[in-house]
């Protein structure tokens, strides 16, 4: 199942990616349109002559929860299958998935995720690409009826960040086990001149807006933790991100002067400190 809202171009690759898959159980893909103005809908209806089991599901507002939501009413099948629209799947991803059911026993799947900066560039994974997260919805496979019985993803995230550990804290609460397969590897399509400072910047304020939402429905030592909420990080946020560190650590990050390794350096800082600083506004605007 993917989501996808105004990206065409990406979402052609995904589908095309799909369409090549081997030695995979039958499947369906499922393509929810989250509002799209572009050419989506006409690609999707394009795509189905080649790949019979293609389907679109039209959801119009931007919000990513509902959108799977609607996804996932609308599938038949057994296990559901998430991955991004700016994926390249290798020939048997979905193989690899239903190898980690194979027997049978309620698990969420996970598979590495390859941050790459384009199409032609395709590692293998290594030690870097494992990740313990629960349940990541670029690449990752669990039974439908957990989900349905978990209630699905929690549609108040309306913004970006969270929805996906939110659902896999309450799979994990229902007992469900996990598994990372390293054979269930994707590449992450992410060229630099998409993944701005700006377009980073927007989605770390969204990120600290909905961790507030992931605090309230679970406020436990492990969320604070995750989140980033938990005292010292709520002091740094407070105390020492001034609007003159964040502006110098922003000019530093765009600088073309600077080594690469500065200019990395002072982004990764930039986004920590605006991501404190929003998460605080938003803690603190729950006490009034």
């Amino acid at each position: 199942m993917i989501a996808t809202r105004n990206r065409a171009n990406y979402l052609q690759r995904a589908l095309r990616s799909l369409r090549a898959q081997r030695g995979a159980p039958p499947f369906e893909a499922i393509v929810v349109d989250n509002g799209s103005s572009d050419g989506t809908r006409g690609l999707v209806e394009e795509l189905a002559g080649s790949l019979e089991s293609l389907r679109y599901v039209q959801w119009p507002l931007p919000n990513r929860g509902q959108a799977r939501n609607r996804g996932v009413a609308a599938a038949a099948g057994r296990y559901l299958l998430f991955c991004d629209d700016d994926v390249q799947l290798p020939e048997d991803w979905i193989a690899a998935h239903a190898a980690a059911h194979g027997d049978g026993i309620p698990r969420v799947v996970n598979g590495p995720i390859l941050n790459v900066p384009s199409y032609s560039n395709r590692p293998k994974p290594g030690a870097a690409n494992y990740s313990r997260a629960f349940l990541c919805t670029c690449n990752a496979s669990l039974p439908k009826a957990a989900f349905d019985a978990a209630g699905g993803f929690d549609e108040g995230f309306d913004l970006y960040g969270w929805e996906d550990t939110e659902l896999g804290l309450r799979l994990r609460a229902a007992g469900l086990q996990w598994k990372f397969s390293w054979d269930a590897f994707l590449w992450h399509i992410k060229p630099p001149d998409e993944t701005t400072l700006e377009v980073e910047s927007r989605k770390t304020v969204e990120k600290a807006r909905m961790a507030r939402r992931f605090l309230a429905r679970h406020p436990s030592p492990r969320v604070r933790f995750a989140t980033g909420a938990h005292p010292l990080n709520v002091f740094r946020g407070r105390y020492l991100t001034p609007d003159a560190l964040l502006a110098m650590y922003a000019g530093l990050s765009t600088s073309r002067r600077a080594p690469a390794w500065l200019t990395g350096l002072a982004r990764a800082q930039f986004l920590d400190a605006l991501y404190l600083r929003e998460l605080v506004r938003a803690l603190d605007a729950d006490r009034g």
